[in-house]
């Protein structure tokens, strides 16, 4: 049996983890992906002096959506994923999103948007930084139509996975 916790940004809950011998999963939902570096170090820290295995596996789970171009990515996942999170922002006292901070999201942050080339790069990009074993695409934003959703899952499936794997030889 392989049981994980996900892990938002608390060394605490890091910490946990490997204290009972589970996979970490870095819920990596905002910033860019290499700030959870110190995450990963202090994991496998502590998995050494919980005196756990030390090969287990970490894995990021982040928002996305493919498209066949960057821009339609962009297009089709926007109103979404502003309508999401303008709702989780008002519950949690934050102002609404706007386009530049989305499009800073994509560039420089947990975002994974954009066609099969440019999401495999940043997935490829995140493991390498991270050196973990799995990443996880949450591919569900908001109130997306099917059709879009299955088009990105198709996407990822048959196009990201397989460029991920040679990019990573």
């Amino acid at each position: 049996m392989n049981a994980w916790v996900a892990v938002g940004g608390s060394p605490q809950s890091v910490v946990r983890a490997a204290h009972y011998g589970f996979g970490l999963q870095l819920a990596i939902m905002g910033d860019p992906a290499c700030e959870f570096k110190p995450f990963v170090d202090l994991y496998h820290r502590a998995l050494n002096e919980f005196g756990q295995r030390t090969d287990l596996p970490v894995a990021v789970h982040s928002p996305g959506h493919i498209a066949d171009t960057d821009d339609l990515a962009a297009e089709q996942l926007f109103p979404h994923f502003k309508d999401n999170r303008d709702r989780i922002g008002q519950e949690r006292g934050w102002g609404a999103v706007g386009r530049d901070e989305f499009e800073n999201e994509i560039e420089h942050g947990a975002l994974y948007v954009g066609s099969p080339e440019t999401v495999a790069a940043k997935i490829a990009a995140t493991i390498k930084q991270l050196g973990v074993q799995r990443f996880d695409l949450k591919y569900a934003n908001g109130p997306m139509p099917h059709s879009q959703l299955m088009r990105s899952i198709a996407l990822y499936a048959t196009r990201v996975v397989p460029l991920v794997r040679d990019m990573l030889g």
